[in-house]
C-alpha cells in the first residue's frame, strides 16, 4: 500500500471473503457495468487492493475511412446495396463485436431467411468482449435478408436483419 492509499471497510470486508471470492465479486461487477452499457469500452481494470472497478469508453470520433458509417439522413433506397433496398423493419447492431447467426458452431442459425418471428425473438449474438449479448428482433415479420455473413465484424447501428413487417401471417 502506498503512502496516498488508506485501508477502507471494503479491504476487510475483500480479505474475509479469499481472494477468489472477492475477484469474482469485482469480476461479477465490472461485467455488469461493461452489459449496461451502450457500447463495449475501451479499457477496463480490476483491483482487488483498495477494490477498484475502472471502465474507460473512447470518445466518440469520426469512423476512420472505409470503415462502417450509418447513412446520414438519407433513405436506405438511395445506397447501392440490393439487400438494404429490401423493403421492411431493420434490425441493427446495437454495439460493436463480432456477429453470429448460431447459438454455439455447428448449431442451426436462429433464423434463416423466409423464418416468421415475433417481437422479442432472439435472432443472432453479437459477442463484446467476451459477452454474449442477444440481438432481437423489435417487431414481427419474416427474415427477408440477413446482411451480415456468421463470425463477421459489426459497428454499432449496423443493418443486421431485415423483416418484412407485412408477411407476418
Amino acid at each position: 500500500m502506498t503512502d496516498g492509499q488508506q485501508p477502507s471497510a471494503w479491504d476487510g470486508a475483500l480479505a474475509g471473503l479469499g481472494a477468489r471470492d472477492a475477484v469474482a465479486i469485482l469480476c461479477r461487477g465490472l461485467a455488469d457495468a461493461v452489459q449496461a452499457a451502450p457500447r463495449p469500452p475501451s479499457r477496463a481494470c480490476v483491483r482487488l487492493g483498495n477494490a477498484s472497478i475502472e471502465v474507460e469508453w473512447p470518445a466518440l470520433a469520426e469512423p476512420a475511412p472505409g470503415a462502417y458509417a450509418p447513412p446520414a439522413q438519407e433513405p436506405a433506397q438511395d445506397t447501392a446495396d440490393p439487400a438494404t433496398d429490401a423493403a421492411g423493419h431493420t434490425v441493427r447492431a446495437e454495439l460493436v463485436g463480432t456477429f453470429y447467426r448460431r447459438p454455439e458452431p455447428g448449431a442451426k442459425p436462429f433464423v434463416e431467411v423466409g423464418d416468421l418471428v415475433e417481437p422479442g425473438q432472439q435472432v443472432a449474438i453479437v459477442e463484446a468482449m467476451k459477452l454474449m449479448n442477444p440481438v432481437t428482433a423489435d417487431v414481427g415479420g419474416r427474415v427477408s435478408h440477413v446482411l451480415v455473413d456468421d463470425a463477421q465484424g459489426v459497428e454499432y447501428d449496423q443493418p443486421l436483419i431485415v423483416i418484412d413487417q407485412e408477411a407476418d401471417e
